[in-house]
């Protein structure tokens, strides 16, 4: 069947405009540049109690994993609020409506305090069967529960930072997020010895030191954005506050990233049943595929707020353009990085164990973290895209389906007997779809004429 004319000229676009040095180049750097030290730095506070508690001993460090992997969880779905917040804030903003991008952020302030209130009760009421429900052994339930039941505490302020982020994007300053960040990061740094081995509170002084850091960043982003409200933030000047779009935002968003939840939590699953070495090395595979996702991740940040901005000031042509552009440096982004592992394939997986089968396992399914990094890339920043155009629905949906299909994949793996890299086929195919589902919406749709904010149903 052939690619019609309209198409092969926005392929021919991209060639041109995505894989050259263009004006844009300048204005996503000052976004994503910001964008990428604080996705480093944010997963520096876990980091860090890991290795303070790691000298408490294994137990201690076991309780720490378990917690460590709720909060990830509600970590992942709470990010949900500042990716719809930076759309809505950029467009309103870019259309110099001050009045609307005020409403968005204080209806984001005010749905992140009532979220993070529910969600830390319902954790201070559930924390012992939930720790059960995740492994919790006897001897490990008591510090688990105290670990949660305390850090718990610091989910409104987890879930107004996380609002802040999304408004300052949406105003197109990824500074000022990054400074707070690494202040909550060096606090926690500090504090942590204090609490654990001066205060002797063991693993519970983990915890209180994030609490500290964590309420420490959310009363930062208070003073700041009250003082920024003579530069037109508009927090406390005016009434009322947008809770609709918000929503409307945050179920799509939910449905998206829960699909990559329960495809990635099914994968594990999956390979624990494959044997110890199996899910050792596929953890390993794992864990270094979503580092490097941290890169890309920065690109889509500055996607998401450069697109909402550009859309909403009715400049869909310019929108198109650095949308190009974004792509074609995910693309270059991507391939070093595959080029880069495959170089590094002999040593990268001895560096996370000595076990020889762990080293064999990881070493078998490694090959499709490297070679999957420029599609991944692509990805990364077509989601970015699809978010600042506000494209939530078709983001739920074409996710929801992709999901779907990579899990029922993953269920054959055993049946079938395709071992480990049988998992990784599977988690190809979830991204391979997803890829395939925003190429159609990014060529065909709307966004790919230059047009505005209508997209295409699914």
């Amino acid at each position: 069947m052939p690619i019609p004319t309209r198409h092969r000229n926005r392929l021919r676009d991209f060639r041109v405009k995505g894989l050259r040095r263009t004006s844009y180049d300048g204005e996503i750097f000052r976004l994503a540049l910001p964008a990428l030290g604080t996705l480093a730095a944010d997963p520096l506070v876990t980091l860090v109690d890991t290795a303070y508690v790691g000298r408490l001993g294994a137990k201690s460090l076991a309780s720490l994993g378990i917690a460590a992997a709720i909060f990830g969880i509600a970590f992942a779905i709470a990010n949900c609020l500042p990716y719809g917040v930076t759309p809505l804030t950029a467009a309103a903003a870019g259309s110099g409506d001050e009045v609307r991008a005020g409403r968005v952020a204080r209806g984001a302030i005010f749905i992140a305090v009532v979220a993070g209130l529910i969600v830390m009760v319902i954790l201070l009421l559930t924390a012992a069967p939930t720790a059960r429900l995740l492994g919790a052994s006897a001897d490990l339930i008591d510090g688990t529960v105290t670990y949660i039941r305390i850090r718990s505490t610091a989910l409104p302020a987890v879930l107004l930072v996380l609002a802040a982020h999304g408004i300052y994007r949406g105003h197109q300053d990824t500074r000022t997020p990054l400074v707070v960040s690494v202040g909550v990061s060096v606090l926690n740094l500090i504090l942590d010895p204090i609490m654990i081995f001066g205060a002797n509170l063991g693993l519970a002084g983990a915890a209180w030191a994030t609490v500290v850091a964590q309420w420490a960043g959310a009363l930062t982003f208070v003073v700041l954005m009250a003082r920024r409200d003579r530069q037109h933030l508009k927090l406390t000047i005016g009434r009322g506050f947008s809770l609709r779009p918000l929503f409307s935002a945050g179920a799509a968003l939910f449905v998206r990233v829960s699909s990559l939840i329960v495809t990635f939590s099914v994968a594990t699953a999956v390979a624990a049943r494959l044997g110890t070495a199996a899910v050792a090395g596929h953890h390993v595979a794992y864990q270094l595929w979503l580092f490097l996702s941290l890169v890309v991740d920065a690109l889509a940040i500055a996607a998401q707020a450069r697109i909402g901005a550009y859309l909403g000031a009715g400049e869909g042509e310019r929108a198109k353009e650095i949308s190009d552009r974004l792509l074609g440096m995910g693309l270059i982004f991507g391939t070093g990085l595959g080029i880069a592992l495959g170089i590094a394939a002999p040593w990268v997986p001895r560096w996370f164990s000595s076990d020889p089968e762990v080293v064999a396992a990881a070493g078998a399914v490694y090959v499709f973290v490297a070679v999957s990094q420029p599609l991944n890339a692509v990805l990364f920043v077509w989601d970015g895209i699809a978010i600042g155009a506000q494209a939530f629905a078709y983001l739920a949906w074409s996710s929801l389906v992709a999901g779907v299909l990579g899990v029922s994949v993953l269920l054959l793996v055993l049946p079938l007997g395709l071992g480990l890299t049988g998992v990784w086929w599977a988690l190809l195919i979830f991204m391979l779809v997803r890829s395939s589902a925003l190429a159609w919406w990014y060529v065909a749709g709307p966004l790919g004429r230059g047009g505005g904010l209508e997209f295409p149903e699914v």
